[in-house]
């Protein structure tokens, strides 16, 4: 019989359904008393970094299709209705469904002209890291189990292959160092600049 694991298979789409799931109700789960909250992102309260995932989530679609996105500002999606959880939702099936589609993968993909699956992994990149950050400002928990895998050996990869420019441009801290014995999720937040074990990223403490 086969695993729910072993179905999960590599393309983006699978990948997104498979942070998507985990993103949602930690999105749903934000009461609007935390909106100003502090997050691990120096730069975001909750509020502002729920608008920026949005925003992602919303112009990596057009990516999908070998459109043009637009990154010159982030609507207030957050602040433009009380339904903006169940909209979230609704964006994000649009995220899976656009990197599902025929060719989504293939060629390059954004003014830069980068490899489609590699600009792809930077929106699984975000609903999954964005997606701890607000679980951790709001007392939520979130950690990848055994299902997540290969989302988190994708995104490794991703990591690896962006950091030098993201930690040049500020978008990455300096690495934090962990043990031996810490674990892939662990190993990838430290990657990016986050403490996996305070919450920490750039010194700010931010909820257990």
């Amino acid at each position: 019989m086969e695993t729910k694991r072993s179905a999960v298979k590599n393309t983006l789409g699978d990948l997104l359904a498979v942070a998507r799931e985990r993103a949602v109700p930690v999105v749903r789960g934000i009461p609007d008393e935390a909106l100003a909250a502090p997050t691990p992102c120096a730069d975001y309260d909750v509020k502002a970094l729920v608008n920026h995932l949005f925003h992602v989530v919303v112009e990596f679609q057009k990516l999908a299709a070998k459109g043009e996105s637009d990154f010159s500002s982030t609507p207030d999606r957050v602040g433009a209705g009380p339904d903006w959880r169940e909209r979230f939702a609704d964006e994000t099936a649009r995220l899976v469904a656009a990197w599902s589609a025929p060719g989504a993968e293939e060629g390059t993909a954004g003014a830069w002209q980068m490899p489609a699956r590699l600009v792809g992994s930077m929106a699984l990149l975000d609903l999954t890291v964005h997606v701890w950050d607000l679980a951790r400002a709001t007392g939520q928990r979130y950690r990848p189990d055994e299902e997540a895998e290969p989302v988190l050996e994708q995104l490794a990869g991703t990591v690896a292959e962006l950091a030098p420019t993201a930690r040049a441009t500020g978008v990455f801290g300096e690495p934090v160092q962990v043990g031996e014995g810490a674990s892939a999720w662990e190993r990838l937040l430290a990657q990016t600049g986050r403490d996996p074990y305070r919450g920490r990223a750039g010194g700010d403490e931010v909820a257990e």
